[in-house]
């Protein structure tokens, strides 16, 4: 087995997964709407309506913060509660404070 040099540490590829989920401005949306409820979950047709864009496009959107881990979602069919993901959200934000320090 011959191994591969790795290049980054595994701090630099979680902060660019989280980078890259919030990298498009619904995401930052959602995530908005999402942390001004920080106590409480939000199901996904209540951001259906205060957002302009598709629920399919919503959806996806959701699927990307979730699988970065930003977001956790719960379901309760038919309907799906998201929530922030308080632990990978506190991460992000202490990682993306120290970032900008430097």
């Amino acid at each position: 087995m011959i191994a591969v040099k790795k290049y980054y540490t595994e701090s630099q590829e979680k902060m660019a997964r989280y980078a890259k989920a919030i990298a498009h401005p619904a995401r930052v949306y959602i995530l908005d709407f999402l942390a001004g409820n920080i106590d409480k979950c939000c199901y996904s047709g209540d951001m259906a309506e205060d957002i302009p864009i598709a629920r399919s496009t919503l959806s996806e959107h959701l699927k990307a913060l979730k699988e970065a881990g930003l977001i956790q979602g719960e379901i309760n069919p038919p309907y799906i509660k998201y929530c922030i993901n308080k632990e990978n959200w506190e991460e992000a934000r202490d990682m993306f404070d120290g970032f900008f320090r430097k």
